[in-house]
């Protein structure tokens, strides 16, 4: 059984008590937790600078009858649509997220952005939320990185790792267009990142830059944001379609590879 001294000891031995962090985590490979996602957060509070997750809300989202061409979707599914929730400060994040970042969401201290599939929550992050804007979804990470941001994966591999959609913006990586309510409007959400499946291709890049620490029956890792982007990039500039995933049907990652090779 984990409980909050154990956590506090294993966020420490990070040494990133000066240092805010964008965090993913899934809590089950932990086990039993005393205080579960509480006390993971309040050890994460304790050992951090500051803290940012995403809380992404994709059940906001909807399809038009019809759109531009090229953007890794099929027009027209409005069926679907009905099952759609209007975007709110208080929507929960997607179960996708996992367990943290709704606790995050639900801090007395949180504050969270408005961007109605992808938005971040954070603690003592304010400055870092405040460049999100429905035209630059990931700029929070790109704050993060200005201010010597980290990334901690918390039992969770760079599937995960958000801040790598970033890394594809700055290499020029293709965008798509989504669409999501607000109220009674469907709402234009430009610069939608691709598909992470084939993020994990990272690994043996970034892995001497990795600070790991086994914690219980699961593990913590560290790594600097700014170092992550660096390696990203360079990875898809040198090979534009790196990190892509293998999966024949995925059409995110055909949609990239048909401009690149028609480009």
């Amino acid at each position: 059984m984990l409980d909050y001294p154990e956590l506090k000891s294993y966020f420490d031995s990070l040494n990133l008590s000066d240092k805010p962090v964008i965090a993913h985590a899934s809590l089950k490979p932990f086990g039993y937790i005393r205080d579960g996602a509480d006390g993971v957060l309040r050890a994460m509070l304790g050992s951090f600078k500051s803290i940012v997750m995403p809380t992404f809300t994709y059940k906001t989202m909807v399809t038009p009858k019809v759109g531009p061409a090229n953007n890794a979707i099929v027009y027209g599914e409005e069926k679907e649509n009905n099952k759609a929730l209007s975007f709110k400060y208080d929507l929960f994040a997607d179960a996708l997220m996992g367990t943290l970042p709704e606790t995050l969401r639900n801090h007395p201290m949180a504050t969270r952005t408005a961007h109605p599939i992808l938005s971040f929550a954070g603690i003592n992050a304010e400055s870092i939320l405040a460049m999100q804007t429905v035209f630059d979804p990931f700029a929070p990470i790109g704050a993060l990185a200005e201010q010597d941001g980290w990334v901690v994966l918390i039992n969770v591999n760079h599937t995960n790792n958000t801040s790598i959609h970033y890394a594809e913006k700055l290499a020029g990586r293709k965008r798509f267009i989504r669409w999501a309510l607000i109220g009674d409007r469907a709402v234009e959400c430009p610069n939608y990142p691709g598909d992470s499946t084939g993020f994990q291709a990272i690994e043996p890049y970034i892995k001497p830059d990795v600070f790991r620490v086994e914690a219980g029956k699961g593990f913590i890792e560290a790594m600097p944001l700014k170092r992550l982007l660096d390696v990203a990039q360079g990875l898809i500039k040198n090979d534009p379609l790196a990190l892509l995933c293998e999966q024949i049907d995925c059409m995110m990652c055909n949609e990239v590879r048909g401009i690149q090779a028609v480009g």
